[in-house]
């Protein structure tokens, strides 16, 4: 495998990129105030026109031990003996986030196929309705990991790139084939969570109603205090653990917008009639803690020969460490070790499983990674 990397910040920087090798594909993740995306995304298609593109808008960039902001990062990679396909789906093409991740997935599925790496919009989307539909009649062995693009701390409209194409509303996945790759992968949050456990006693699919037969908006209001507020925003420093029968382990919930008439709250993922929640708060070592777990877990699973990783963690993490951002990349990559190179996000959704053991799960607030050894 042979792997090259670096950031701009700008689209006439291309000029600067020289890479020895024909890469088989392209990651890019790109800031959303990154200028003429579309232009630089051509260009690049047009210099390497054998080679795959893919990648999304981000909450932040991630290079090495770097997180960026107003940049492109590129990751070019070249494998040995490991076959790659990209398919997409526009989800306002099917009726559901559901039919949409099934349909992406259906069109990689192959005897070889060993793992798929999926980049979706996040807003026009429902993450665990995609998980399900990705996983729905696809062989247990097939590992699926990736993220939903993010736009900052704004929510306004993100992108995916596939290609020569930059567009909202999409869903692109890469498919692996082949049985020299080895893929490891690892999640975990590190939040912690307090006060009592609630019942969920109305929800439709990702739109929180009632806990506890009472308004779900204005218990969860009395929780914030003074960052009431400033919902939804602050609703990224406080999400939800919640279990139920699809999820035995818990999961993370994001709140990503309220209603005020519905008294409603609505997350990045499914909210179950009967599961059960509780409130988290952030624990700043135990999240760097958390980064540094997941690098582990994905480690194992390669013995620690992994030269390539992916690095997709939530934008709320990434609010609530502030300055000390970097030190949950730094953390990781420690784990990793010099060898490997590392790129990746901060995201408005994370797919992977907890570890080898378990199926994919939508994750918020939680640091994923994903590695590669051929």
């Amino acid at each position: 495998m042979e792997i090259y990397q670096n950031s701009l910040g700008k689209a006439e920087d291309l000029n600067k990129v020289d890479i020895p090798f024909t890469p088989d594909v392209f990651f890019l993740f790109v800031s959303p105030t990154f200028t003429d995306i579309e232009v630089f995304v051509k260009n690049l298609q047009h210099a390497y026109k054998t080679s795959l593109i893919l990648g999304c808008s981000t909450a932040g960039e991630i290079l090495g031990d770097a997180v960026l902001d107003s940049s492109v990062t590129i990751t070019a990679v070249k494998f040995e003996k490991t076959r790659l396909k990209v398919v997409d789906e526009d989800l306002s093409q099917h009726k559901s986030s559901f039919d949409a991740g099934h349909a992406l997935s259906q069109r990689l599925q192959a005897k070889d196929l060993q793992h798929i790496l999926i980049f979706s919009d996040g807003l026009n989307v429902n993450g665990a309705e995609l998980v399900k539909g990705l996983q729905h009649n696809m062989p247990e062995n097939i590992s699926i990991t990736g993220g939903l693009a993010g736009d900052g701390n704004d929510f306004g409209k993100t992108f995916v790139i596939s290609g020569d194409s930059v567009s909202s509303n999409k869903i692109t996945g890469l498919g692996f084939y082949g049985t020299e790759l080895t893929i490891g992968f690892g999640s975990k949050g590190g939040w912690d969570s307090f006060g009592v456990e609630r019942l969920v006693t109305k929800s439709t699919d990702n739109v929180l109603y009632e806990l506890d037969g009472k308004p779900a908006l204005n218990l969860y209001k009395s929780f914030l205090g003074e960052k009431a507020k400033e919902l939804p925003s602050s609703g990224l420093l406080f999400p939800l653990s919640l279990r139920d029968e699809d999820n035995k382990t818990p999961v993370v919930r994001t709140i990503l917008s309220v209603d005020e008439k519905e008294q409603s709250l609505t997350f990045a993922g499914n909210i179950p009639k009967g599961s059960y929640v509780r409130l988290m708060k952030a624990n700043m070592d135990r999240l760097i803690s958390g980064a540094e777990q997941s690098a582990q877990i994905g480690k194992n699973t390669t013995n620690g020969k992994n030269q390539l990783a992916f690095f997709i963690s939530c934008v709320g993490r990434r609010l609530v460490l502030k300055q000390l951002v970097e030190e949950e990349v730094e953390a990781a990559n420690k784990v990793l070790g010099e060898n490997t190179f590392t790129t990746g996000f901060y995201s408005y959704g994370e797919i992977a499983p907890f570890d080898k053991f378990t199926p994919c799960s939508l994750h918020n607030q939680t640091m994923t990674i994903t590695t590669f050894s051929e």
